[in-house]
């Protein structure tokens, strides 16, 4: 087994998943406008050292993904960020791509960018502690979309970092994500993503790019918000399950799924509902940025000095999650009473 197979085994094993906090200043201004609390890099800092210092993170979570801000910046204690993480036993993440920007030829789409310089961030964030890394692609269904130059360009692109990362000795997350947005039924998300994981594994493999040493994040096959067809969890999983199955390589060791525009509670119900009917090999988790801290940040805007309730909240959901990836979630036990 290689350090880097050990490293992603590490993070997506044993009921634990990924905490996604790497939302750029953009982002997490959004969500703290949202509260009414004042997007400073303090207030940034003291909700995600909430987080990172809370039980949850010890049992569940096996690795976070930060953003540029947060692994260079100290707790209240002095300790680094990435040494708070590591207490937990977690392993350090960091996003490095530069964003999704508009597709020269097809301006309607959009292509990660980010290559430039990779190498040398690389580098200093090795240094900083982070033992994997995590890229994002973006793909819109419409009626022209996704089109074929949006698909290979971001393939290629995910490849190309990819390979770029592991020469670094750290773990690449690969996060092709179809998003949501539009009234798309389940089986037109099917079929885009299933061309999407095609050609980046066509990629990845090109590049020799070692699979046994990469996490997949993807998106559930789900329909479109604007779907008049809904589909049940027990749709939602089985599409999902086959799609994975049809299209990423046995190598893989764990699939990490993005959240999306799902609710906190959809989240973990269909990684329940796929992982009661997951026979292959791979290990199914979550990285999940708002399902797992949404509730948490809205009980922080109302009730900003009580931080212990705060850590509950995120280590309850922490706990639904991992009980998820071990099949073992159930409604009932998803009832929290803050005292």
């Amino acid at each position: 087994m290689t350090e880097l197979n050990q490293t992603a085994l590490k993070i997506v094993s044993n009921g634990k998943g990924i905490l996604a906090a790497d939302e750029s200043t953009g982002t997490m201004t959004k969500r703290l406008d949202s509260i009414n609390v004042a997007s400073s890099p303090e207030n940034r800092l003291i909700f995600r050292e909430a987080l990172f210092s809370s039980n949850g993170m010890e049992n569940f979570i096996g690795g976070v993904i930060l953003f540029d801000e947060t692994i260079k910046q100290n707790t209240k204690s002095g300790n680094s960020i990435p040494e708070l993480i590591n207490q937990s036993g977690a392993v350090i993440g960091i996003k490095v791509d530069a964003g999704a920007k508009v597709l020269a030829g097809s301006p309607e789409e959009k292509v990660t960018e980010g290559l430039d310089g990779l190498r040398e961030r690389l580098t200093e964030y090795y240094k900083l502690g982070a033992r994997f890394t995590k890229w994002r692609a973006v793909y819109n269904i419409t009626e022209k979309h996704p089109s074929e130059l949006a698909i290979k360009s971001n393939a290629h692109a995910l490849a190309r970092y990819a390979a770029l990362v592991q020469e670094a000795n750290m773990v690449p997350i690969v996060e092709p994500e179809v998003l949501m947005d539009g009234d798309h039924d389940i089986n037109k998300c099917y079929e885009v993503t299933a061309k999407v994981l095609k050609e980046c594994y066509k990629e990845l493999i090109l590049h020799n790019v070692d699979l046994k040493g990469t996490i997949l994040k993807p998106n559930m096959i789900l329909p479109g918000n604007g779907s008049k067809n809904e589909s049940c969890t027990e749709e939602i999983a089985k599409m999902t399950l086959k799609c994975l199955k049809e299209n990423v390589p046995g190598e893989v060791p764990g699939i990490a799924f993005l959240s999306g525009g799902q609710t906190e509670i959809e989240a973990t119900q269909n990684l329940n509902e796929i992982n009661k009917i997951n026979d292959t090999n791979f290990a199914l988790t979550f990285s999940y940025g708002r399902a797992l801290q949404q509730s948490a940040l809205q009980y922080w805007g109302k009730n900003q000095e009580d931080l212990v309730n705060v850590q509950e909240i995120f280590s309850h959901r922490a706990k639904m999650n991992s009980l998820s990836s071990l099949a073992r979630w159930t409604e009932d036990l998803d009832k929290i009473n803050i005292q």
